[in-house]
């Protein structure tokens, strides 16, 4: 799930934008949005890829070189896919510009090797709604594809068509498929070819770090990174943002560590989740923010704000829609927890913020 009219409706928030406009108000240029900067030592850049032959694109965030202030900063999403996608959700189109990321366009990239991490969207979504966190973890010195999966994105291609989600039967074993697919083409430009035909960064290629592979998703995506693990032995270490862990098969059991970041689908309310967590048999750990709704492991929890204020939404829609958690605290969770579990599992570096609650972090609860 992400942005969705069915969320935003449920939440009270798909309100029309333009009235005021037409009452003859002057409207001003949009307010761009913005999203936290990175706190990691290192500049980051990225370069999105058209992979053809299965139609879909993908995007490449890796620790730049120094210097990469130079480069442009990349969109959050391109234009015509976001104003499809606020104009999907009862929102005015022109309400506000996307913000623009820390990634640099096609920077040169940091020499050294790399670990990589495969990230994988919900449902009528789109690969650039955990930037936060893609972005965090870039400038930490990790190489990060983040996937539009066909058919259940807002996504646009090189040459202009815009795709917008069209089909409900995709499920989390298609996005699976994806982000199996990308995670191949990776190793085709580690090797030394280009399967997006487009120029790639300098160095890119040989940074890419293939022995040691994460993989992580935002709700229908977080099942399908149970499932990626399921299927490919590549993929060593796997995290989860709030995902319903609901497919047809279910997940297997797995043998290699796994994280559960929860919300919404929680072990409790959520029947799937429980049964999940009983088949991992490896290092397995469950938190969840206090307060925090489904978005919270996501953009919304820096987006949804700047766009009540723009509106004039109630503190009670937007408590409806991310909850009580402190936005700015949950940015934090954001930046923090992922990345300590991905040192970890990945770099072999302990952080004690794993190991249970931090007073830096009092909302964060361990679940038995």
């Amino acid at each position: 799930m992400t942005l969705t009219r069915r969320s935003l409706l449920a939440a009270g928030l798909a309100v029309p934008l333009a009235t005021a406009a037409g009452a003859g108000r002057v409207i001003a240029a949009p307010a761009r949005l913005i999203l936290p900067a990175p706190a990691g030592p290192h500049p980051v850049g990225t370069v999105s890829l058209h992979l053809a032959d299965r139609n879909t694109m993908a995007s490449v965030w890796y620790p730049a070189a120094p210097g990469a202030r130079r480069y442009p900063r990349a969109p959050w999403m391109p234009a015509a896919p976001l104003r499809a996608l606020l104009g999907d959700n009862g929102f005015d189109p022109d309400v506000a510009a996307g913000p623009l990321t820390s990634g640099r366009e096609a920077a040169p990239a940091l020499p050294g090797r790399h670990p990589v991490i495969l990230f994988s969207h919900g449902a009528n979504g789109h690969r650039s709604e955990a930037t936060v966190v893609v972005q965090e973890l870039a400038s930490h010195g990790y190489v990060v594809a983040t996937v539009d999966h066909p058919h259940d994105a807002y996504v646009e291609f090189p040459d202009g068509r815009l795709a917008v989600p069209d089909d409900e039967s995709t499920t989390p074993w298609t996005h699976a498929d994806d982000v199996v697919f990308v995670l191949d083409r990776l190793e085709q430009i580690a090797a030394g070819r280009n399967p997006g035909h487009l120029p790639l960064p300098a160095g890119l290629a040989a940074t890419l770090d293939l022995r040691h592979v994460g993989v992580c998703g935002f709700s229908k995506g977080a099942t399908a990174a149970a499932l990626v693990m399921n299927v490919d032995s590549r993929v060593r270490a796997g995290l989860s943002f709030d995902g319903p862990m609901e497919s047809g098969p279910r997940p297997a059991a797995l043998d290699r560590p796994f994280m559960l970041m929860t919300a919404d689908f929680n072990r409790i309310d959520a029947p799937p989740v429980e049964e999940f967590w009983q088949l991992l048999r490896g290092w397995r750990l469950n938190v969840r923010a206090k307060g925090g709704r489904h978005g919270a492991y996501c953009d919304h929890e820096s987006l949804i704000p700047q766009l009540a204020r723009l509106m004039g939404m109630s503190d009670e829609e937007l408590e409806g829609w991310i909850g009580t958690l402190d936005p700015a605290r949950a940015i934090r969770i954001q930046q923090a927890y992922p990345l300590a579990f991905f040192d970890r599992h990945l770099r072999g570096v302990r952080s004690r913020l794993l190991d249970g609650p931090s007073r830096a972090f009092p909302e964060v609860h361990f679940l038995p």
